[in-house]
């Protein structure tokens, strides 16, 4: 079946490419090659949650309110409009191919087999590095928590914790997921309280819309240099889509109803995470100890802004509540990160993109076993390297998001590529498969440009061995072919 013969399928009865081991893409055996269809909708939507983590805004908040001259909400606001045309078309193509590989499945679907490995391949540099990314935050708030530990040691301990719980399946993963995102949640719940009860009780420092409209006036200019920085806050929605073959359909897991409910999930989480980040950074705004201007003028303290005004304006206790908070949660966004990576490295295994070892499922568990700990081994490396290091994290933070967003520009391609040219007319939709996706490519050069140096660079490099690594197997299939022939 196309699934396993490196075909990119065509379109089914009802206009969906098969890309399912087996055809049916609804086996529960653990067999090689299958995944278990046991996650409901919220377990998809806590994956999604964990991976872009609920307090995402934390860490940039600071450096968005000097970009934006004030109006950090509004940039929140804007990013998620812009993010929602990437989530509109992913749930177009998980429709389409509801397969483990995600952006690969779909651009090998609607643009080829060399554009989906090169999509796939692209995206494989930001599920890998993503997650080192996170282990490495958490272990640097731990080792702030216990200096006498050094932070690698703290690191590679979040490897190893979270690499055990996704081997121990799925649900697993997701039900202690889920606690832990309910940590968080409750965290910034308390933030949110709070801050609204220093507010009503001593007022604001500046204009109640000042968020929005940021200080002097509105900048379009300056909101949109800083929506290219916030909408890295949502990179990791996009991992429920690679659950796609895991995802039950209804009562008795059946897999009629999963795309469905992977599409629904994608776009709640989205529209969730975009609500949590307009709250929090328009109340951490309302309360900032200095202006936009007085922040852009000192750099060096945009990084810690946002906890800076939690302990002026609240008190040291939820400033540590939220560092603890924070290094929990990134420890578990990496896990929601490397359980996406495996998928990916799965998908592309089964069609012999790599190699077929990582294609088993263990029987046990129903998880890609050897595809997660390929995932987990890549990213304890570049993660422990990174932590002892003094530059690491900015050497590795700075290269994480070009093959996140390139992927998605091959997503947008792919909508037209399958509705306009490989798919049937009767289907297709001039908004929803022409224009969304075009406002959405946009969107991702538009970021793209203004990504640093470094990371532009990394990226084509990345892409460059890619595109050896495809024509290398181009030609081993053609001289396969002959000597066959």
């Amino acid at each position: 079946m196309p699934g396993t013969s490196g075909d990119a399928g065509g379109p089914g009865a009802d206009g969906a490419a098969d890309t399912t081991p087996d055809g049916d893409g609804d086996q529960d055996s653990g067999a090689p090659g299958a995944l278990r269809r046991t996650l409901t909708f919220r377990d998809l939507v806590v994956y999604g949650l964990l991976f872009i983590a609920p307090m995402a805004p934390v860490g940039i908040f600071g450096t968005l309110q000097a970009v934006s001259h004030g109006a950090v909400t509004a940039v929140y606001l804007v990013a998620t409009v812009a993010m929602a045309f990437t989530a509109f078309s992913y749930a177009q193509m998980v429709r389409v191919a509801p397969g483990a590989g995600s952006v690969y499945t779909y651009a090998r679907v609607g643009l080829g087999e060399g554009a989906g490995f090169v999509a796939g391949w692209m995206a494989m540099l930001d599920y890998l590095l993503i997650p080192a990314v996170a282990y490495l935050f958490s272990g640097i708030a731990l080792h702030a928590l216990v200096p006498s530990v050094h932070q690698w040691v703290w690191t590679a301990l979040a490897v190893a914790v979270t690499t055990l719980l996704n081997l121990w399946g799925v649900r697993t993963a997701a039900r202690v997921g889920f606690a832990v995102l309910a940590m968080e949640i409750v965290v910034l719940a308390v933030f949110v309280v709070s801050a609204v009860v220093e507010l009503v009780v001593h007022g604001a420092p500046r204009g109640w819309a000042e968020p929005l409209t940021g200080e002097g006036g509105f900048s379009v200019q300056a909101v949109l240099a800083a929506v290219s920085v916030a909408v890295l806050s949502y990179l990791g929605f996009d991992a429920i889509a690679s659950f796609a073959e895991e995802a039950g359909g209804g009562r008795g897991g059946r897999a009629r109803g999963g795309p469905d409910r992977v599409a629904r999930a994608m776009l709640t989480c989205l529209a969730v995470a975009g609500v949590l980040f307009a709250v929090q950074t328009y109340l951490a705004a309302l309360l900032m100890p200095m202006s936009a201007a007085e922040l852009a003028a000192r750099p060096g303290e945009q990084g810690a802004a946002f906890y800076a005004t939690v302990d002026a304006s609240v008190g040291r206790w939820l400033h540590d509540l939220v560092a603890v908070s924070k290094a929990v949660g990134a420890a578990f966004a990496a896990l929601a990160g490397q359980a996406a990576a495996g998928r990916l490295l799965f998908a592309m295994a089964r069609d012999r993109r790599l190699p077929g070892a990582m294609s088993k499922v263990d029987t046990g568990s129903g998880v890609p076993r050897r595809a997660l700990l390929g995932a987990a081994l890549v990213t304890l490396v570049a993660a422990v390297w990174a932590a002892r290091r003094d530059d690491g994290l900015d050497q590795l933070s700075s290269v994480v998001n070009v093959g996140a967003l390139t992927a998605f520009g091959l997503l947008h391609a792919s909508v037209i590529g399958w509705f306009w040219i490989r798919g049937t007319a009767a289907a297709r939709s001039v908004p929803r498969h022409l224009v969304v996706p075009l406002l959405g490519l946009a969107v991702v050069v538009a970021v793209i440009a203004e990504a640093s140096a470094a990371a532009r660079a990394v990226g084509g490099a990345w892409l460059v061995v890619g595109l050896v690594v495809l024509a290398a197997q181009y030609r081993g299939r053609a001289r396969a072919g002959g000597e066959r022939g």
